[in-house]
């Protein structure tokens, strides 16, 4: 089992920087691919970003290219957020999500968090 408990969400103005960060426990941390979905209150959950076992291979939904970065590291088994230049449309809870494959799928993934509420106000 992987037990992964996000952090770092907050209020914030538009155009504002967050960075969240997972924590998740397990020594098997560094074999998965790691993922951040968000869902809008009464919107379905959507991918943001994805980011392979070994720290390559990130991918990243069309609007937040440029603006959101995923990382991660492994020795501290913690998978992070950089969101920049945040804007209002960005708003709801977000998840991280570890599993085996590398996808954007969110019926694909074998761990979640709680999530974290991230606010931008205009």
């Amino acid at each position: 089992q992987v037990q992964l408990v996000e952090s770092g969400g907050g209020l914030v103005q538009a155009g504002g920087s967050l960075r969240l960060s997972c924590a998740a426990s397990g020594r098997t941390f560094s074999t998965y691919a790691m993922g951040w979905f968000r869902q809008a209150p009464g919107k379905e959950r959507e991918f943001v970003a994805v980011i392979g076992w070994n720290g390559g291979y990130t991918y990243y939904l069309n609007s937040v290219k440029g603006r959101f970065t995923i990382s991660r590291d492994n020795a501290e088994n913690t998978v992070y957020l950089q969101m920049n230049s945040l804007k209002p449309e960005d708003t709801g809870v977000y998840y991280c999500a570890a599993g085996t494959l590398f996808t954007t799928s969110k019926t694909d993934w074998d761990y979640w968090g709680q999530g974290t509420q991230v606010t931008v106000s205009s």
